[in-house]
C-alpha cells in the first residue's frame, strides 16, 4: 500500500472517530462508528488480508451498527445536553 493511501485511510478514520464521539445524535454517532469500521476494512483489504477485511466490513460495520441501531430504536435519540459540561467533563 502506498503511503499517502494509508495516510489518507487512517485520517478518515481519525476523523470519523472524532465524529462519532462528538455528534449528540446517537444515529449519526453509530454512522461514524460504521464508517471507522468500514475505513479499517480497506485498510485490511489494501494490506494484503481479504478474509480480515471481509469480517471487519460484515461484524464490525454492518452488524454492530445494526445492533446500535436496533438499541437505539428502543430509548431515546438524542443525548441529553447538560448545562456547562465540555467534551472533556464526559471523559
Amino acid at each position: 500500500m502506498n503511503d499517502w493511501v494509508a495516510i489518507f485511510i487512517a485520517a478518515l478514520m481519525i476523523l470519523s472517530a472524532i465524529f462519532a464521539v462528538e455528534w449528540r445524535d446517537l444515529l449519526a454517532a453509530v454512522v461514524g462508528m460504521a464508517a471507522v469500521s468500514l475505513f479499517a476494512s480497506i485498510a485490511f483489504f489494501f494490506l494484503q488480508a481479504p478474509d480480515v477485511a471481509m469480517v471487519e466490513a460484515a461484524i464490525g460495520a454492518a452488524l454492530s451498527a445494526a445492533v446500535f441501531i436496533f438499541a437505539i430504536k428502543r430509548t431515546e435519540r438524542y443525548e441529553s445536553e447538560e448545562e456547562g459540561t465540555g467534551w472533556w467533563v464526559r471523559w
